[in-house]
């Protein structure tokens, strides 16, 4: 990954980190208050409908109470109580609550039980514990219709003065729709309430230990009529009707989060402590949802803008950084590829530029300290040219030298003896001339290597005709062996036979060169991936360290007549070849020069 895209990247990932942590926090902040603002919306609510509660409770009571102070309502208790006959006020009680604006009223007699019912005239004589249980206060409770059904009540007991055993009035409203429409509401909130309406045998709660009827969304109603959605507040009521205490929880009415509506079950209990019904106060999420979809986009957008930036600085910040020292990297490559004399351009004064002009100077210095390098090294080859060709020549003028002076003293002889030393002094001017040219020769041969004339060629045949070339020894010679281990798969070379043949040679007769009391010469071919390994190795004295590290430079020999050139011609002719050459030796155990040349291309 370049400077350029590594800076892309992490500017944009700031900004979007950035705009994510921001928008994030912002959303958790208008969540709170969203739910800070429903907390006191509700409470508020629950607190005025306690107060709605006590006066609707009030107002029960002051009815009851009235009806128990009227006259003839205490004639009525005082015969009840002297003739025992309730028959003649069987219809009491619906003249009563319906001057009273009542919804439910019955009268119940010394015993206990009733004598005359509102809502449900049949059940005159029928038992009502309320009546004998109930405390002062209003109280709620679940009332039995002769249709079959039960109702939710807000109820009221009074006993009617001037009777002994006392006689009561029970007397109360529903707790129904109406009542929830009484109830002043903030916009987005919505109330329903739900009752075990028709499951009056059934119903129970956690403090009486009995069971809890199944929801039934038809038992919830709102102030106008059916609650939409009804069944998702299944959940809510069930907890409250089973814990007996307020609970609440987001709910989702359908898959669209704007419609889900934060809701809390406030349960409703009689005397006992029994729930008898639960309100459900539900206050929409759609203004949160909103705010936060609003957030989202316009952090969205300051993402999209913030990465748009993060582009534009990346770029300018390429052209400033990147792109100079993108620049200063391929001129530091053609520098390591032989370009000393590489420049880059130096734009303004920054550091990047500073970096530049260093660079700059640095080239420049290489190019000056190379041409004084490449002087130095002339005069110095130059020198130890000279230095070999006098060491050289000099061995063979010394004999010649004599040989003349020989020469000189025999004319003074008679002719049969100077015949006999002119004789003898041609044979020795003869070897050091010849000598004279040898040295001559190879001087000339490294000076003027040919280039090589590359043709593909199979390694197992250069080294077959090296092995042929010396497997025979001479008889007057030492007993030298000449092994080969050559792979059997074909190992094919770029290379030129001829060359790589007179290496070859080369590296045989220096490895017999150091067996001078004979010994075996190895020589081996393998494959080693996409290259071809050649060893020649002999078990002779070996090299110390000193001479394996100066073996290959110019006329530097270990052999008492040896000029120097043969394994540096040796190694000019493998570099040639795109190879390389190595030697593996330790003092007395031999040394084995290794050849490593690249395999031809399919």
């Amino acid at each position: 990954m370049s400077l350029r895209q590594k800076l892309l990247l992490l500017f944009s990932l700031t900004v979007a980190a950035a705009v994510a942590a921001v928008a994030w926090t912002v959303l958790v902040r208008i969540r709170q208050v969203f739910e800070k603002r429903d907390q006191e919306e509700t409470a508020l609510f629950v607190s005025q409908f306690q107060r709605e509660f006590q006066h609707r409770s009030a107002d029960v009571a002051a009815a009851v109470d009235r009806i128990a102070g009227q006259e003839h309502v205490r004639s009525m208790a005082f015969e009840l109580v002297q003739s025992n006959d309730p028959s003649p006020y069987l219809n009491e009680a619906q003249i009563l609550a319906q001057d009273a604006q009542l919804d439910f009223l019955e009268v119940v007699g010394p015993d206990g039980n009733i004598v005359s019912s509102a809502q449900w005239p049949a059940r005159f004589g029928y038992p009502e514990p309320a009546a004998t249980e109930a405390s002062q206060t209003p109280f709620l409770k679940r009332e039995d219709m002769q249709d079959g059904t039960s109702v939710l009540g807000l109820f009221a007991v009074r006993a009617i003065r001037g009777a002994e055993p006392a006689v009561k009035l029970l007397g109360g409203k529903r707790l129904d729709q109406s009542f929830l429409a009484d109830l002043a509401v903030a916009p987005g909130m919505q109330l329903g309430l739900y009752s075990d309406a028709g499951a009056a045998k059934e119903t129970s709660s956690t403090a009486s230990g009995g069971r809890t009827t199944g929801f039934d969304p038809k038992r919830m109603v709102s102030a106008t009529g059916d609650v939409p959605g009804a069944a998702h507040y299944a959940s809510l009521v069930d907890q409250a009707r089973k814990s007996g205490v307020q609970t609440s929880g987001i709910l989702y009415l359908t898959p669209r989060r704007e419609d889900s509506v934060s809701a809390t079950a406030i349960p409703l209990k009689d005397s006992a402590g029994n729930v008898l019904a639960v309100l459900m106060v539900a206050i929409s999420r759609g203004g949160l949802v909103a705010e936060q979809q609003q957030i989202r986009a316009i952090a969205y957008g300051v993402a999209s803008g913030g990465i748009l930036l993060a582009i534009i600085f990346s770029l300018w910040i390429a052209a400033r950084v990147s792109r100079p020292v993108e620049e200063l990297a391929r001129a530091a490559e053609e520098v390591a590829s032989g370009s000393w004399d590489t420049q880059v351009p130096v734009r303004g004064r920054d550091e990047v530029s500073v970096l530049a002009r260093s660079f700059n100077h640095m080239t420049e210095e290489l190019t000056n300290q190379r041409e004084k390098l490449v002087q130095s090294e002339r005069v110095a080859a130059w020198r130890e040219l000279a230095r070999r060709l006098a060491h050289e020549l000099k061995n063979p003028l010394f004999p010649l030298q004599l040989t003349v002076e020989n020469l000189v003293r025999a004319r003074q002889l008679p002719a049969a003896e100077f015949d006999e030393v002119f004789s003898e002094s041609t044979q020795t001017l003869s070897m050091e001339i010849a000598n004279l040219k040898k040295i001559i020769g190879r001087f000339s041969d490294f000076s003027k290597m040919p280039k090589p004339e590359l043709e593909r060629i199979d390694a197992r045949d250069v080294v077959e005709r090296v092995r042929a070339l010396y497997a025979t020894t001479s008889e007057n010679g030492p007993m030298i062996r000449l092994e080969t281990a050559v792979d059997d798969r074909p190992m094919i070379l770029m290379a030129d036979p001829e060359l790589l043949h007179r290496a070859l040679s080369n590296l045989v007769l220096n490895a017999k060169d150091a067996m001078p009391d004979g010994g075996t010469v190895t020589l081996s071919a393998h494959p080693r991936g996409e290259s071809v390994e050649i060893r020649v190795g002999d078990t002779g004295e070996g090299l110390t360290q000193e001479e394996c590290q100066r073996l290959f430079t110019p006329y530097y020999t270990t052999k008492q007549h040896g000029t120097g050139l043969g394994l540096a011609i040796v190694q000019s002719v493998i570099s040639d070849h795109a190879g390389t050459i190595s030697v593996e030796s330790c003092e007395g155990k031999g040394a084995i020069f290794v050849i490593t040349l690249p395999r031809a291309e399919r």
